[in-house]
């Protein structure tokens, strides 16, 4: 694996047709859904959630989440786009950012789980694995883009970079830190982890304990701001910058503070810890 991310040289084109490009990060994209639509199923069937109601919720979110993460990432960019407007429509050349995605997505899942009477930290823990994992696929996307990399780096799993992506700076360096690499590991492990804690609340019968759905979405939270903190320290594509931070790295810092103290307001709500377990 390593031997080959270091001598490989991607292309961003998976399959052309005359003058149709069919492109790998459009692939990895889809491909991320599916899996995640399918580990979303399996979940809800196990908490006897009607695959209907997963359905429904899923096209919103996913139509909803990618114009979320689109328009976050325009924002980020607005001085390109600015000057590039039609570009915005080019979502096959990259720039979907997950924090838009959340954003969006957890408003249209606090929507839907009103409108469904249905538990929302319930639904946002049966979302979160296959979130997870459609990450960790959709991460290779940017590989064959040859974006998002990191800072140039001598380590033999380095990635080499085309002169035309280099920032100008860097441009005699030739490999690079596979930055794609480090959070679709990231995320797949978080994925497995996720997992685990839904088979363990099945497996103990705390199905209707609704705070353990909030301590699984949390834990989703928590690993992916601090995996997306590590990684922005090593990227170098532009991004406003605040005191020597990146922006994304503002925005986990300021999901993990939100994700702290949940808990606590949760728990202070219902009274104390053991009430807090079987509210909805």
């Amino acid at each position: 694996m390593f031997n080959f991310l270091h001598t490989f040289h991607p292309s961003s084109v998976l399959i052309s047709f005359d003058s149709i490009n069919i492109y790998y990060y459009g692939f990895f994209i889809v491909l991320g859904i599916i899996l995640a639509l399918l580990i979303t199923f399996k979940l809800a069937s196990l908490y006897n959630i009607p695959k209907d109601t997963i359905i429904d919720l899923c096209f919103w979110l996913i139509i909803g989440g990618l114009i979320g993460a689109r328009l976050y990432h325009v924002f980020l960019e607005f001085p390109y786009y600015l000057n590039q407007p039609l570009n915005i429509f080019k979502i096959w050349n990259g720039g979907l950012a997950i924090h838009g995605g959340l954003i969006a997505g957890a408003i249209i899942l606090w929507l839907h789980a009103k409108k469904i009477k249905r538990s929302f930290w319930l639904l946002a823990s049966i979302i979160a694995p296959g979130l997870a994992l459609a990450q960790a696929i959709g991460r290779w996307g940017n590989y064959f883009n040859q974006e998002l990399f990191g800072r140039p780096t001598n380590l033999p799993w380095g990635i080499p970079i085309n002169l035309i992506n280099r920032p100008v700076e860097y441009i005699n360096f030739s490999y690079f830190q596979p930055t794609f690499f480090y959070e679709f590991l990231g995320n797949f492990i978080i994925f497995l982890i996720l997992l685990f804690f839904h088979f363990y609340t099945i497996k103990k019968r705390k199905k209707s304990e609704n705070f353990y759905y909030l301590l699984i979405t949390i834990c989703y939270l928590l690993l992916y701001s601090l995996l997306r903190i590590f990684t922005e320290s090593l990227r170098l594509d532009a991004t406003p910058v605040i005191f020597g931070w990146r922006w994304p790295q503002i925005a986990s810092l300021a999901i993990i503070f939100t994700s702290l103290i949940s808990p606590l307001i949760y728990i202070k709500k219902y009274g104390s810890f053991k009430k807090s377990l079987t509210k909805n």
